[in-house]
Parts: structure tokens; C-alpha cells; sequence
């Protein structure tokens, strides 16, 4: 059966969403979570809820899928036990080699590659898999045509619903470098909802230039059931409780083939950015990006037009007290309105703002759809069997769970009848049960207040046996690597196609056109995060051309050992601690350290094969879309564009073309220079709009590179 799992931001939204029918929920402690601005869960509320979701019969998820840094390791591992003592039936990391050493450390714990790991096609699935992860959240732009041959591999998550990242899963910076907020780290400040200026005609004016409208896979969860996905993953820990509710509701009646036209609009109105999209795996369509709009826009119920005096809004939606609205004017936003009054055939509304006859009126808020969303679905079935005989015990069973009470007395007058019996046992003292009670009595006398103790005893022991508490892992010192330093210094280079090949001990070729390999001699072939199959079957035939892949996803450890060919580990892999730098090393000839990190914490990776970036471009993130939505016969096909935010800084946009279609990647408004460290010097000569005069010595670290 395929699963629904649903976000729970804080405890309000991971009950609604099991009451709901939730499969099952995924959520964050209150460390080293991806969603740090979430409400998150102490341990001993997780322990409660798993607790509430096991009797109902369903799974929690816990997130510690932010990046570890070396003093952070020991809290780390410690979490993970704790949470799998607290009932956690699933962990979700990011990292590959923390998920290694912890599998090694606790081989019962049941781990889940997190979509920050962006795993994205065969390759990645076998290394989570030989890492020992049983399932991996794909990537959200992993083509549907690709999940079936990953699905054969390793168990597979997918996202149907929810906000939708501009960057790759993963490997987003902009948040980190232009703002000072890592979001690797959980705290993303957003900076792709804010506008922005394209330098390209009619992309000049500030728009939501980044912005992705929300996903909403819909019917297509079909297609994703048939190539062999096992968890539909809801988005959303900073949602609503009516959000996560609605969003179960609808994915329920799709998978059970119901009409869920209602379900979808009360969907909508509890968060919607965009009207939605089937996002990118489904290919680009022209609902991708929400421009003109940021935020929740609700579901269109009508526009507005003056009635003395007061503006109506014309509808078949029955507004009432509570509910809110968003009004659009041209497509863009002009503010917010609020029910003021009942009319006929609709409703009268109140705003601050300057409204007009002929605005677009979407309902943000709406009470009742709410109520529907968070209303209970039946709990857990149970076939409960009651036995009450004069002479014998009392006998109460569910399934395998028996329990016996005192002996009944034959009733003199007014015995118990059968259905008073039944009636007393479907009280189930608030766990989350549907029982169905069948009772066999010959007529007995049992006091009342015996008859409650015992129902009570039978329940609390039915619960304890539904979800008995788990055997504790033991506290276990964390097993640090040993590991070799970096005898010496070494320089790589990577140089986008045109520009002149580097003076380096490591030259990276980045392509225009991964279609058209024609590389100059004795350099590495760059692949992005996301490597599709199509990717693959382009640049396969050409890989003996090169001395080696510099790949910036994990998947490299097994492409790499398909082809045979040598490995470099760009930053995307995001090594931040001792044991990821160690199995890196072990993994790849060569591997380049997290950017993120300071110099200090880059000198203590210095191990053998490490660089650091130390001058140059900095990538921030890698767009798997076409900005331009895809207006191939206007484009004018520059390599490199410039997006501009509202305090004039310039952020550099190169494109490049894959297997399907042109993808982008997006630079820093400024450019690194840095010194010091242990680790051999990466460099960042990706644009060649600001490409500067090369000066590389071996052995040197320089304040500025191409």
C-alpha cells in the first residue's frame, strides 16, 4: 500500500494530520533540523506521539537531516538514539558517511536518506543503499521516468504537495552568502521569494523571479504509485494543522478513487502559492513559477463589484464571520480583505487597501473547509471480543491481546444485557480506536464501577500491546576515523568551455552543452547535482576523453565505479565533519570541503585529497528550471545573465544546456578571496564575463582567481 506522509511542524499539525488518516508524519527535534523555525518536538512529546501514532497504527519520522559540524558530532548521534528510544520508526540524514557510521553503530535503527542529500537517479539510490539506508527521498526534480529503475533499487520517497525549492535539493547558498543564514543548517531566510530584475527583455522588472509555485502532483500520484514509489511525502512543517489535515484528505481520496474535487479546494484554501504545479519531474510547464504572486493565494470565488457603496463580491462560495481573502488586481496582488456580511448570492468584504470593481477575490481563510479538514477520521479498527459468564472470569480480547478479571455472579434481577455490555466497551478512554464489540453473556451481575475498571484495564493494556515501549539503544562513545593529513599543497581549477585552460594540478571542465563534449586534453569533466538518466546516456560514451569526474553528488561514488574512471568530490557533497571528510577520502581521490565551513573548521579536514574553495566565483545554486519559462523563440541565448535584488546587487547566471533542455546556475554578488588553511586550494573560474588574467603557482594559495 502506497504511503501518505504528512509534515507535522508542531504537535497540533501531527495530530490533525494522523486524525486526518495519515500513514504516517515526519518532524523535527529541537536540533538539527531542516525547518529550525518550525516549533519542532522535545523528546518526550515525541515519545507521547509516537506512542498516539502506533496504536492508530502509523509511523513518525524524525529529521536530523541539517549539516554536522565536528563538535557537533557526539550531540548528533545522541539525538538520533534518543529518538529511536523515544519510538521513532525512521531517522532521515542528509549525510551519507554520519548515516554510515550510525548504521554501524546501531544496526537495528532504520535510516531514511533526506532529499538534502539529492539523491536523483540509479547511482545515488545504490550508494544510500550500500551506506545502509532503506529508503531515500528523491530529489524534486528526479524525472517520473527515472523513479521506476531507483524504485528497484532502494525504497523511494516522493513529493506530491507542498512549497517547492528554487535550487537543488540540498546545495542552496543564497541564503547562507547573501543573507548570513545557512539553510543547510535550518535556517533559510528565503531569499528566492524575494524580487528581482533579469537582465534579459522582458524580464527587466522586479518579479518574483525565483519564486516556485506550489507543488500539487494530483492525479499524476498514479503514475508515481506505478513506477514503484512508496511514500508520498506532503511538504510543510511550517503549515497549518487544517494544511497538513486537508492535504492527507485529498491524497486519501485519490489514492482511494474518490471524486476529491471538495478535498482539493479545502486544499487550496489552506495554503496554496502559485495555483500550483506538477513541478519539474514532470517537465517544465508554464505554471512553474509564480511571478506575479508570492505567498498564499487561496482559491479564485469571484470578483468584486460596488453595491451601495460597499464592495460584493458575486459568489457560489457561502462566506461567513472568520474568513479572509486576497485581492488580485492583473494578476498581482493588491491586499488583503475580510468577510464584512452576508448578501445575496454573496458576500460583502472589509479592507484597508484601495479596492476596485472587477478585482480578483481568493479566499485564503475559510473557516468551515477548516472544521472539514480537522474533523477525526475512525482510529485504528479493533474487533473486540467481551465474554461475561456466571461462574467464569471475565474475558476481554483484540486479536492475539487477552485479558481476564474477576469472576462473574449469576444475576438475581436486572442482568447486564449484551448490548449494555457493548456499549460500555466502545468507550475507548481517548486512544484512537474503532471498536466493533461482540459480547456473549448468559445473564451476570457485575457492579459498574467494576465493569469501567476492568474496560479501562483491558484498553490501557491493548494500547501498551499495540505500541509496547522499545528496548533502549545503549549510550555508545562515537567512533572517530583515523585519518591521514595532507602532506602537501595542490591547486584545482574550474574553467568553464571557451576560456583557456588553466595553469593547475587539477583543471575542471565545465560545458556548455553536455550534448557536445569536445574537451581539451588532460582536464576533469564537471557533472551538476542533478544527473539524470538522459544525462547520463550523453556524456557515457565520452568519459575516457577525461582524467577524471568532478561530480557534485554523492552519486558519483558509484558512477564512478561503473565507468571506471577517477573521482573528485565537489562541495556539493557538504563535508562538515571528521567521519564525512574520512569517507570521503576513502571514497574519492580527491574531495573539496563544505563552503560553508570557516577557515578554522577547514583546517581541521585537512586530510589527504582536500581542497577548500579559496577564490573565485562562489556558485549558491543550482537551478534545474528555466527562469524565462522556457521562451525559447524570444531567448537570445547568452551564456550568462545578471539578476539584480532590490538593494542593487548583481548576482551573476550562467546557463548551460543538459540532456532536457537549458539549466542555470547562479553566483554570489561577490567573489571570494581568502587565505590560510591546510587544505589544497579550489578555485571557482566559472564565469567568463568576469574572468580576470590567471596567475597560479603550485604550492600557492592566491587572494583572487579568474
Amino acid at each position: 500500500m502506497t504511503e501518505i506522509l504528512a509534515p507535522a511542524g508542531d504537535e497540533k499539525s501531527a495530530y490533525a494530520a494522523l486524525n486526518a488518516g495519515a500513514d504516517a508524519v515526519y518532524l523535527g527535534l529541537t536540533r538539527f533540523s531542516a525547518r529550525e523555525g518550525a516549533e519542532n518536538f522535545s523528546v518526550s512529546a515525541l515519545e507521547a506521539l509516537t506512542r498516539y501514532a502506533h496504536i492508530r497504527g502509523a509511523k513518525v519520522y524524525v529529521a536530523l537531516n541539517t549539516l554536522v559540524k565536528e563538535g557537533e558530532t557526539a550531540d548528533f548521534f545522541a539525538s538520533a538514539r534518543e529518538a529511536w528510544n523515544a519510538g521513532a520508526d525512521a531517522i532521515l540524514l542528509q549525510d551519507i558517511f554520519l548515516g554510515r557510521a550510525l548504521k554501524e553503530m546501531y544496526p537495528q535503527m532504520v535510516l531514511h536518506l533526506s532529499t538534502q542529500a539529492g539523491c536523483c537517479n540509479v547511482h545515488g539510490a545504490l550508494v544510500a543503499r550500500e551506506y545502509g539506508f532503506s529508503r531515500a527521498v528523491l530529489a524534486r526534480e528526479t524525472p517520473v521516468s527515472d523513479i521506476a529503475a531507483i524504485s528497484a533499487v532502494i525504497e523511494t520517497e516522493a513529493f506530491v504537495q507542498g512549497a517547492l525549492c528554487t535550487c537543488f535539493s540540498g546545495q542552496c547558498y543564497l541564503s547562507s552568502f547573501a543573507g548570513g543564514n545557512s539553510g543547510n543548517r535550518g535556517r533559510c531566510k528565503q531569499p528566492c521569494r524575494k524580487r528581482y530584475a533579469i537582465d534579459r527583455a522582458g524580464f527587466e522588472e522586479p518579479a518574483y523571479a525565483l519564486s516556485l509555485s506550489d507543488l500539487c502532483v494530483g492525479e499524476d500520484v498514479a503514475r508515481l504509485s506505478e513506477a514503484g514509489v512508496t511514500s508520498l511525502k506532503i511538504e510543510g512543517r511550517m503549515r497549518s494543522p487544517a494544511y497538513a489535515a486537508a492535504a492527507v484528505r485529498y491524497y486519501r481520496a485519490l489514492l482511494e478513487g474518490r471524486d476529491a474535487k471538495t478535498q482539493f479546494s479545502d486544499l487550496a484554501r489552506a495554503f496554496n502559492r502559485g495555483d500550483y504545479t506538477r513541478g519539474i519531474g514532470f517537465g517544465q510547464d508554464d505554471s512553474l513559477l509564480s511571478r506575479k504572486v508570492q505567498g498564499h493565494i487561496g482559491e479564485r470565488v469571484g470578483t468584486l463589484s460596488r453595491v451601495n457603496g460597499k464592495f460584493f463580491c458575486k459568489s457560489a462560495f457561502r462566506a461567513q464571520r472568520g474568513d479572509a481573502f486576497k485581492i488580485l488586481r492583473a494578476g498581482r496582488e493588491v491586499g488583503g480583505a475580510l468577510f464584512a456580511s452576508a448578501g445575496k448570492d454573496g458576500f460583502f468584504v472589509a479592507s484597508a487597501e484601495k479596492l476596485s470593481a472587477g478585482d480578483e477575490v481568493r479566499v485564503t481563510t475559510d473557516t468551515a473547509a477548516s472544521a472539514r479538514a480537522l474533523e477525526p477520521v475512525p482510529g485504528r479498527a479493533a474487533e473486540i471480543s467481551v465474554a461475561m459468564n456466571a461462574g467464569s472470569r471475565m474475558r476481554a480480547s483484540c486479536g492475539d491481546f487477552v485479558l481476564e478479571g474477576g469472576v462473574c455472579e449469576a444475576a438475581k434481577n436486572a442482568p447486564l444485557t449484551a448490548g449494555e455490555i457493548a456499549a460500555n466497551f466502545e468507550k475507548t478512554d481517548l486512544l484512537p480506536l474503532s471498536p466493533r464489540v461482540s459480547v456473549q453473556t448468559d445473564g451476570v451481575f457485575v457492579p459498574k464501577s467494576a465493569l469501567n475498571a476492568f474496560r479501562r484495564t483491558f484498553y490501557e493494556g491493548l494500547a501498551a500491546h499495540l505500541a509496547p515501549p522499545r528496548a533502549p539503544l545503549a549510550e555508545k562513545a562515537v567512533p572517530m576515523p583515523e585519518t591521514e593529513r595532507a602532506a602537501g599543497s595542490m591547486t584545482a581549477v574550474i574553467f568553464a568551455e571557451g576560456m583557456p585552460v588553466p595553469k593547475a594540478d587539477i583543471a575542471v571542465w565545465k560545458p556548455r552543452d553536455y550534448a557536445k563534449l569536445t574537451p581539451p586534453a588532460g582536464v576533469w569533466l564537471y557533472l551538476p547535482p542533478l544527473f539524470t538518466a538522459a544525462d547520463e546516456a550523453l556524456v557515457a560514451p565520452r568519459l575516457g576523453a577525461f582524467e577524471g569526474i568532478c561530480c557534485e553528488g554523492t552519486y558519483g561514488i558509484a558512477l564512478a565505479r561503473k565507468y571506471g574512471v577517477k573521482l573528485f568530490a565537489g562541495t556539493g557533497w557538504n563535508i562538515t565533519n571528521p567521519i564525512a571528510a574520512a569517507g570521503a577520502a576513502g571514497a574519492a581521490q580527491y574531495f573539496a570541503l563544505s563552503k560553508e565551513l570557516s577557515l578554522r573548521e577547514q583546517d581541521a579536514l585537512a586530510l589527504r585529497g582536500a581542497f577548500a574553495l579559496r577564490g573565485g566565483e562562489i556558485k549558491v545554486m543550482d537551478l534545474c528550471y528555466c527562469p524565462f519559462s522556457r521562451t525559447c523563440a524570444s531567448c537570445d541565448k547568452r551564456d550568462v545573465y545578471t539578476l539584480t535584488d532590490e538593494a542593487g546587487r548583481a548576482f551573476p547566471m550562467r546557463r548551460y544546456r543538459a540532456a532536457e533542455g537549458c539549466r542555470f546556475e547562479l553566483f554570489n554578488c561577490a567573489r571570494l578571496s581568502s587565505e590560510g588553511g591546510a587544505p589544497s586550494a579550489l578555485f571557482d573560474g566559472s564565469l567568463a564575463a568576469r574572468a580576470e588574467q590567471a596567475q597560479t603557482t603550485k604550492g600557492h594559495t592566491i587572494r583572487s582567481m579568474l
